[in-house]
């Protein structure tokens, strides 16, 4: 019984930002947010319910592609972007089998599960690039799904978001 009152004074219950939510899939990681858009939009008077999402897929750059400098196996062709000093709350699931979530260097950890969603929170006070990869044994290409996560100024993050959604 002791347990259960420790286990709920440590669970962390904070407002986010912004939330993500991150695919694992059979060999690449899928990264979604829908925090930019509002929730219904309305054409010719008609109320609809489409909650657009800007969603995009980051597979690992093969050997061959990489630029001098760039790092073997862990180099993607879509980074994941996030602001520095920002609540974030990262909602971390898979398509198809059990993948991980991890990068060391923010002590994130999660695994995603199949019809399951895990809940982490982030909260990263440097700027850079930040390098992680699937740690469960999800089959035969585990060691090809690299994360790569880039951390800029929260000015700088929402201006790039501006640009990307032609605004």
């Amino acid at each position: 019984m002791p347990s259960f009152a420790l286990l709920y004074a440590i669970d962390e219950i904070i407002d986010p930002a912004l939330s993500f939510r991150i695919i694992g899939h059979q060999w690449y990681w899928t990264y979604e947010c829908g925090d930019f858009f509002s929730l219904s939009t309305f054409t010719k008077g008609h109320h609809t319910n489409t909650i657009p999402v800007l969603r995009f897929d980051s597979f690992m750059v093969n050997e061959s592609d990489l630029t001098f400098g760039a790092l073997r196996l862990l180099k993607t062709d879509m980074p994941f972007i996030i602001p520095q000093e920002t609540h974030l709350r990262l909602l971390i699931t898979a398509d198809d089998v059990i993948h991980s979530w991890a990068v060391p260097s923010f002590g994130v950890k999660m695994d995603a599960v199949p019809g399951r969603v895990n809940q982490v929170s982030v909260f990263v006070r440097n700027i850079g690039r930040f390098y992680g990869q699937c740690s469960e044994l999800c089959g035969v290409n585990h060691a090809y799904m690299p994360i790569e996560v880039v951390v800029m100024k929260p000015s700088f993050f929402y201006k790039l978001i501006l640009f990307y959604l032609g605004r």
